[in-house]
């Protein structure tokens, strides 16, 4: 890969685009992707769906019709049997936003919507059920200036960062073998005879030996190294400064390393027993054993780099991979190959105590451990509350995503 790869970037330099706010190129319908079924299904026979107030939810799902807005009209959102052009998303859009009451939301659902059964093919087997976890805005104390108990950094994107997006080459350049049309995040090494574009450095080689102080923004000074783990893992945070102001970070990227969860690292090094594996549990053995958690912690490679959200941005809540804010209990992360972002979805499941969890919700978000045809994040909120029920939710569940019927235009 490096030679090929190298002389790639060679030609050419690309940046992260940290801006979720940006429309890139608009693509084609894509093939169903292998391994994802859709099922359509009766809206009325949704499991709890008589039962949820979905008025609620449309806030969560104008949002997204103001990204869907920007789409030239003949995108297709989505892909097999759920791929729509985007001017049947205007269409439905202009509906729900004049729908002011439960009763004219639920006509619009029930006349203008199709909805499908997401599920898993595994070996000729049928599996519409898989893990729904929860996640938070995490909440931080920090100080704009390095002193005192203000020790950790928590840095912007890295100047000396790259990001290689091979899809860019497709129509021009010849396939790399063994590695295929994919994203690369790295840096570029000057070497005899050229530039290469080797692996971007991995959390130890950040926190512990600090190989990017030169090359990365301190964007805020956090006060324990746990919080700002955990503000790694869930992606967006809100700091309470000294003076008592309150401001909001966000994702701005990874150094593209692959993801290990702390709980697990714990877990299997004997220090946790099994079951006590959630970010409460997590939390708690790290804070009370500070000189081991940095050893655990810089077993996750990944590294997340943040950047400042205005108050302007944030008006609603963190802003989700989709560049709008998160609605507390009404937004979802999701594997952007089974459900496309934007697109609103019928939960069913259970909270962190047992009780159901059925709702409508708007996949606005991933994640990098949000992987498969079945499996999503709901999203709780902020606060002590929702940090313990993200903490604890690991539940087995559903999914139904919902889409314009055929003939909205």
């Amino acid at each position: 890969m490096g030679a090929a790869v190298g002389a790639i970037v060679t030609a050419q330099y690309f940046r992260l685009k940290s801006d979720p706010a940006v429309i890139t190129k608009e693509v084609q319908i894509q093939p169903q992707q292998p391994g994802v079924n859709y099922t359509p299904v009766e809206i009325e026979s949704l499991p709890g769906w008589a039962n949820d107030a979905i008025f609620d939810a449309r806030p969560a799902m104008l949002r997204s019709c103001e990204r869907y807005s920007r789409k030239a009209p003949t995108a297709i959102i989505g892909q097999g049997p759920i791929g729509r052009p985007a001017s049947s998303w205007h269409t439905v859009c202009a509906l729900l936003a004049g729908a002011d009451s439960e009763k004219t939301m639920r006509t619009l659902m029930a006349s203008k919507f199709s909805a499908y059964s997401v599920s898993a093919e595994i070996d000729q087997s049928i599996n519409s059920h898989g893990t729904f976890t929860g996640y938070y805005e995490a909440d931080l104390k920090g100080s704009m200036t390095r002193g005192g108990p203000y020790q950790t950094p928590i840095y912007g994107l890295p100047r000396n960062l790259v990001n290689v997006n091979l899809n860019d080459f497709a129509a021009t350049a010849a396939p790399l073998s063994g590695v295929g049309h994919a994203k690369f995040v790295g840096r570029v090494v000057e070497q005899e005879g050229g530039v290469q574009l080797k692996p971007y450095y991995s959390r130890a080689n950040i926190d512990a030996d600090g190989v990017i102080a030169g090359d990365a923004d301190v964007i805020v000074w956090a006060r324990d190294p746990v919080d700002v783990h955990i503000l790694h893992i869930q992606g967006s945070g809100r700091v309470t400064l000294q003076d008592g102001r309150i401001i909001r970070i966000g994702f701005a990227g990874s150094n593209g390393l692959s993801f290990r969860g702390i709980g697990g690292i714990l877990l299997k090094a004997g220090v946790l027993k099994p079951g006590q594996g959630s970010m409460v549990s997590v939390r708690d053995w790290l804070k009370n054993n500070p000189k081991q958690a940095a050893k655990y912690m810089n077993m996750n490679a990944r590294y997340i780099f943040f950047r400042h959200l205005s108050p302007e941005q944030t008006k609603g809540g963190p802003i989700g991979a989709f560049g709008v804010s998160l609605t507390p209990m009404r937004s979802i992360a999701v594997d952007p190959r089974s459900v496309p972002l934007g697109a609103p979805v019928w939960l069913d499941t259970h909270d962190p105590d047992g009780r159901p969890l059925q709702r409508l919700v708007a996949a606005q978000d991933v994640g990098s451990a949000i992987k498969g045809a079945v499996r999503g994040d709901f999203f709780w909120g902020h606060g002590p509350d929702a940090f313990y029920k993200a903490g604890r939710m690991k539940s087995d569940g559903q999914y139904f995503v919902f889409v314009p019927k055929q003939g909205n235009h």
